[in-house]
């Protein structure tokens, strides 16, 4: 499965990490839980990216990089089974689900749901799967966003 990623230049030597959910709680994980998010098209990327800017701040020094995950080891999880309320902002049920599943080692994907497009899905990846290793990173190109999105 190829996925795509957006980051800051700064972060390039640690993107696939999964350093930032060490620092910072997301949507699909609580604080200390290292998780990489990816999306499943670069078009989704942007937006999930996009999202989370501060408006009327076009950052000028964004990279975007592909990955390829082995389609054996990915997990997904269905609409169905997540909380009615999932879409909320500060979840604590959709971060014990991705929490959960860092933990368990179960697979080294988790396909998730996109909050930002419905039936769009992002992908979680576990940096501290034994099989981590097996996902391909592409070299990081430059991405930017057209002027007109900031306005």
């Amino acid at each position: 499965m190829q996925v795509w990623r957006i980051f800051p230049g700064r972060f390039r030597d640690s993107a696939f990490t999964g350093v930032g959910g060490l620092y910072a709680a997301r949507r699909w994980n609580h604080l200390g839980t290292a998780m990489v998010y990816t999306s499943t098209s670069r078009a989704l990327a942007a937006l999930e990216f996009f999202v989370n800017l501060q408006p009327n701040e076009a950052p000028d020094d964004l990279l975007m990089a592909e990955a390829s995950a082995p389609d054996a080891n990915i997990e997904t999880i269905g609409i169905d089974s997540l909380p009615r309320n999932w879409r909320g902002l500060n979840n604590e049920r959709c971060r014990d689900l991705g929490s959960e599943w860092a933990r368990s080692q179960r697979s080294v994907a988790l396909k998730v749901p996109s909050v930002v497009v419905d039936g769009d899905w992002n992908v979680l990846l576990n940096p501290r799967h034994a099989e981590f290793d097996k996902i391909k990173i592409g070299t990081a190109k430059r991405f930017r966003y057209d002027e007109r999105m900031f306005r």
